[in-house]
């Protein structure tokens, strides 16, 4: 079955697109053969409006209404370019996150997600059937809706004993840095993982330096690098109740906003500007993954579990690109934790996001649920119990027979599954 994934992350940077080749064997092996990433830029003049409708600003119905029809009728149009740019034109569904305008957390709990991008266009423009809404099955049952990419790091990063891939012992990382970053701790195949939101990953440094230079992200960390980090404004930004809130937990640009920085180094570094301030945003988005990451590594050492110990960090996303982040954040970890970008394992690092949804979309379609299990019998969201995630448009029964076996691993194929002959039983 080829998925294709749409997602846009919360710096609105571009539509990103995915389509890989799924095929599930009766030995709960999940076969994902990339076929293509590309992006998309968004029309200047909706990236502007959307920008200019997250958090805090004050949005009016009417505007709602028409970014819900723009953005989903943007994602169509995407849909059906990236259907030819990067599957051949063969694609049997397309699984779309759409815009998050709003992730409404209060203390510990999650209570909603709004993504814009009305399903309807997409599907009007691509022909295909289109599963969307990701997040709020998995709210409703009393999970943080994100970080969701916890089940492709499960299946993916899972240690199998029985079969050594040179995964090393102990815990595998899998951070990415988006707006907001965050972070899977995997372990062996099958074992309960920790997910959660570390905070800014790169959204108040692009905030900043679109003040400051008018450019949309720190390139290569360049400015970053030049700077000196000013440590009274790094306590100040460092606290706030959300580092040390315990995990699972998640956030977003409603708490990360435009008045953050100013409003938090108000009283003690009102002037902090250029590249010691672009220095100290950086420093900011390293300490806090290390910390959530040490905090693990501590835990193990005095339980005397080296199991439990973080071995190796597996990065993607937008900071990936960034030297100064990396240096930053290798600084802060364990000796002798290993720092690795997901395109050295087979995973694009700029596409990792659109992956993700091709892969909720193939299990939503056969009625497996969209997260891994978490610690205390809950799910890696926190939720009380696994949920198949979305809603499928248009409302027709689904084509794909459901599977009713458990899914243990997840293999990144790099040769057409056609070559050889598929296991008697096998899903596609």
């Amino acid at each position: 079955m080829i998925v294709l994934g749409l997602s846009s992350g919360t710096s609105v940077d571009a539509i990103d697109a995915a389509a890989a080749d799924f095929h599930l064997g009766p030995d709960g092996v999940l076969r994902m053969r990339p076929l293509g990433h590309t992006e998309y830029e968004w029309p200047a003049a909706l990236r502007e409006r959307i920008l200019k409708a997250l958090p805090p600003a004050p949005v009016d119905m009417g505007e709602v209404t028409q970014l819900d029809t723009l953005i989903g009728q943007e994602f169509g149009r995407a849909g059906r370019q990236a259907i030819d740019d990067v599957a051949g034109g063969d694609v049997d569904l397309v699984a779309s996150h759409g815009q998050t305008l709003y992730h409404w957390v209060v203390g510990a709990r999650a209570h909603g997600s709004l993504q814009l991008g009305n399903a309807a266009w997409i599907a009007e423009r691509t022909r295909r059937p289109v599963i969307s809404g990701f997040r709020v099955a998995d709210i409703a049952a009393g999970g943080q809706g994100a970080p969701l990419v916890s089940v492709l790091d499960a299946l993916w990063l899972g240690r199998d004993p029985q079969s050594p891939d040179g995964a090393p012992a102990g815990l595998s990382a899998a951070l990415n840095i988006g707006g907001i970053a965050n972070v899977t701790l995997v372990g062996e195949v099958e074992a309960p993982v920790t997910g959660w939101d570390t905070g800014p990953g790169n959204c108040l440094i692009d905030l900043t330096m679109r003040q400051l230079t008018g450019e949309p992200y720190d390139r290569d960390g360049a400015l970053g690098a030049t700077g000196t980090v000013d440590q009274a404004a790094l306590r100040a930004l460092l606290d706030d109740p959300y580092f040390a809130a315990k995990a699972p937990k998640s956030t977003g640009r409603e708490l990360f906003d435009a008045t953050y920085v100013p409003r938090k180094l108000a009283a003690v570094r009102p002037d902090l500007t250029g590249a010691d301030l672009v220095a100290t945003l950086t420093e900011l988005t390293a300490v806090t993954i290390a910390e959530g990451l040490l905090s693990v590594a501590q835990g193990a050492h005095r339980d005397g579990d080296p199991q439990r110990e973080v071995r190796r960090v597996v990065v993607s996303g937008g900071g990936a690109h960034n030297p100064t982040l990396l240096a930053r954040l290798r600084a802060y970890l364990p000796e002798g934790c290993e720092l690795l970008t997901a395109d050295q394992l087979g995973m694009p690092i700029d596409a990792k996001e659109a992956y993700l949804f091709a892969l909720l979309g193939f299990l939503s379609a056969h009625g497996v649920a969209g997260t891994a299990k978490g610690e205390q019998r809950r799910r890696s969201t926190g939720a009380r119990r696994a949920t198949v995630l979305g809603s499928l448009t248009p409302p027709t029964p689904l084509i794909w027979p459901a599977f009713t076996g458990p899914i243990r691993r997840l293999v990144l194929a790099n040769t057409p599954f056609g070559l050889a002959p598929m296991p008697k039983g096998t899903h596609r």
